[in-house]
């Protein structure tokens, strides 16, 4: 197996701090995202030089030092240098002369390195043990086999992510896996990240209501992002954003406060579940943005009605002196006996104060017409005769194709003049390109669980999914593809990985590889050829590549399932034959599986037990090396606005989060070009 190798372009140089204030994008210095206290000391002491000796200067782990950053701001004043873009339009590594060399390198890497394209999409944790002699053995370098396996979890994770790798190792790891770990961490987009102010205005307890502290984090940092970006466009594109547009507002914690002071913002929480904009409602009342209804009622009529729901043996002396003596009511007159949670709170607008409208459905793309008519048929008092609305589509958490509606908004619609999209939940991102062809021998095709949706994702060719830009779609005629495997390990944060939560979820791994392979052996599942004219009629060895089983989905059990791999397997069985969401493949395990006897689920474990480790190392792989897979998804979102040169003025990607706090943790942002003035 091959990976890149460097390109003799990364030289040492020194960049100037963003206008931010922020600290140089470094190789691979995402110390601060490491919840350990005590390898957070390690980390910053020791920062990872990703791209060559020659580029030690840049890769202080230390964070600028306030005197700098206060030169760099008296430099940005003296210069008139934009304080709204951050200096390079992707946060990758100092390494790079170029973001076209980076992007180009980054595509290069990604379709050629062998070791990447397998641990990104080609292998499958549940088919870690369905093959002999194990995945471990067939698909990782001969040469890493030896040290991975005597190199302690916890140890290795942090030479992937925290060891000075031109340091004294002990023991000694492989030249060719030192060089693939450099490759993924130059082509990891920097992760830091510094407050654009220094103190943000605190979220109101009633604001916050709900709120748990990841939430609070995110919400305060973002909605002072979205205020100050705002502000930026007003003044340097001369166009004043009127509402916000929340892709996906969910229970509207961000919506909520931008409406709140000190912002008060015009806002549009979108949101496809009734329920979530029900709840919502209800913490507006809280937050003192929206008003309970006043409800007037005749009291004896309404003590009346409660009394009628009980049954009678359980009346008081009142309630049967009431019953006796009812109210007379006019033939005309209707009470209302709806409860209070009934009634729809009143949102009254004032000049100067924020205002949220809720709009109810699923986006199917990012256009937003319907609610841009709404604005400009309905609009409040307060806002007639102000002009045509200007829209900023904003989303925290944007899940799947969400952020891809949330991006396009800004090409789709001539009245939303700026994005800042932050994504999440990659594997719910549909499949753009299709299913894997021979040019991708390495990638599986996302295969439909036994239990799950009836279509196989990437044969549907969602136009809406991955990837976005055209030039991901056609590169070297053939495309970029990530199936879901690749996609849901991007959603991983190896960097807050800590020794107690890492063996606990290897653990858990190992519990369901082993299960994978007892549905196997008990004729539960079959293997799955993926490319039938590849298959060996003489039952010679598959290549791992293509052949795999079914996926059976089983989520997450109770605790107490995990202390055991027999209580895991009595857990499985129990939740796959009872639960409702199961009854199509209920029959075939009652079948095949509730018979197990303990001494077998024993000798299984017994069996495999010992090559735990080899399922830890690749796991830790996979998910280090999806660090590049979520760079690469991220730099499509990017290109893609990138390509509409004629309509977008300015794009770029940028941390809005602490990483130790929220990993998904970047920021697309784009700004339509400004209105020329009649």
């Amino acid at each position: 197996m091959s990976s890149t190798s460097p390109p003799t372009s990364c030289t040492s140089r020194l960049r100037r701090v963003t206008s931010n204030g922020e600290s140089p994008y470094r190789a691979g210095s995402d110390s601060a995202a490491w919840t350990d206290s005590t390898r957070s000391a390690r980390s910053s002491a020791s920062v990872s030089r990703a791209c060559s000796r020659s580029d030690r200067a840049d890769a202080s782990s230390g964070e600028v030092s306030d005197v700098v950053r206060l030169r760099m701001r008296r430099y940005e004043a003296k210069s008139g240098r934009s304080k709204m873009k951050p200096t390079k339009p992707l946060p990758y590594p100092d390494c790079w002369d170029s973001t076209e060399e980076y992007v180009e390198q980054l595509l290069e890497f990604a379709t050629t390195s062998d070791t990447f394209q397998t641990l990104c999409g080609g292998v499958h944790i549940l088919d870690f043990f369905t093959n002999e002699p194990g995945l471990f053995h067939t698909v990782i370098p001969h040469g890493w086999q030896a040290y991975l396996l005597q190199c302690e979890p916890i140890k290795f994770l942090d030479l992937l992510m925290r060891d000075d790798l031109d340091g004294s190792l002990e023991p000694q790891p492989p030249e060719s896996l030192l060089q693939y770990i450099r490759d993924i961490r130059r082509f990891s987009l920097a992760r830091e990240f510094h407050s654009k102010k220094e103190k943000l205005p605190k979220l109101t307890r009633m604001v916050s209501v709900g709120m748990k502290p990841k939430k609070m984090h995110e919400v305060s940092n973002f909605a002072s992002y979205v205020d100050t970006l705002a502000e930026d466009i007003a003044s340097e594109y001369r166009q004043n954003i009127t509402h916000f547009v929340d892709f996906g507002s969910g229970q509207n914690y961000l919506g909520r406060a931008l409406a709140s002071s000190p912002y008060n913002k015009q806002i549009v929480a979108v949101e496809g579940r009734e329920h979530n904009i029900i709840g919502a409602k209800e913490l507006d009342v809280q937050a003192g943005i929206s008003e309970k209804p006043k409800v007037i009622r005749n009291k004896k009529l309404w003590m009346q009605q409660l009394d009628s729901m009980l049954p009678e043996d359980q009346l008081d002396q009142r309630a049967l002196k009431r019953a006796a003596n009812p109210v007379k009511i006019s033939g005309e007159y209707v009470p209302d006996f709806r409860p209070r949670r009934a009634f729809e709170p009143i949102y009254n607008p004032e000049d100067g104060k924020g205002f949220i409208r809720y709009v109810e459905g699923r986006l199917e793309s990012g256009d937003l017409t319907d609610v841009i008519d709404q604005l400009e048929n309905d609009p409040l008092a307060e806002e007639k005769g102000r002009g045509d609305p200007s829209l900023m589509a904003i989303s925290i958490h944007s899940c799947g194709n969400l952020s891809h509606h949330g991006v396009r908004s800004l090409i789709l619609n001539p009245r939303v003049y700026a994005v800042a999209i932050v994504g999440c939940c990659y594997n719910l991102m549909t499949e753009k390109l299709g299913p894997p062809t021979y040019k991708h021998p390495h990638m599986r095709p996302s295969l439909q669980a036994l239990n799950g949706r009836v279509v196989r994702e990437s044969e549907r060719r969602d136009p809406q999914g991955f990837p976005m830009s055209d030039r991901l779609c056609s590169y070297k005629e053939v495309g970029v593809r990530l199936n879901i495997t690749a996609r849901m390990m991007a959603c991983q944060a190896p960097r807050n990985w800590t020794e107690a939560e890492s063996d606990a979820f290897f653990t858990r791994h190992f519990y369901r590889a082993v299960l994978q392979k007892m549905f196997l052996d008990k004729g539960v599942i079959t293997k799955v050829h993926h490319h039938r004219d590849l298959a060996n009629d003489d039952g010679s060895p598959q290549s791992p590549f293509n052949v795999s089983t079914n996926p059976v989905i089983i989520g997450s059990l109770r605790k107490s399932c995990y202390k055991s791999f027999g209580s895991y397997v009595r857990g499985a069985i129990t939740k796959l034959t009872t639960n409702s969401d199961y009854h199509e493949y209920c029959d075939i395990i009652k079948e095949k599986m509730t018979d197990v006897t303990d001494e077998e689920i024993a000798r299984y474990e017994e069996m495999y037990g010992p090559r735990k480790r080899e399922l830890s190392a690749i796991w830790s792989l996979m998910a280090f090396s999806a660090m590049a897979t979520e760079s690469l998804i991220v730099t499509d979102r990017w290109l893609f606005l990138r390509q509409h040169s004629g309509l977008v003025q300015d794009c770029w990607v940028e941390t809005v989060f602490d990483y130790r706090e929220s990993p998904r943790n970047l920021v697309v942002v784009g700004v339509k070009r400004p209105t020329p003035l009649s």
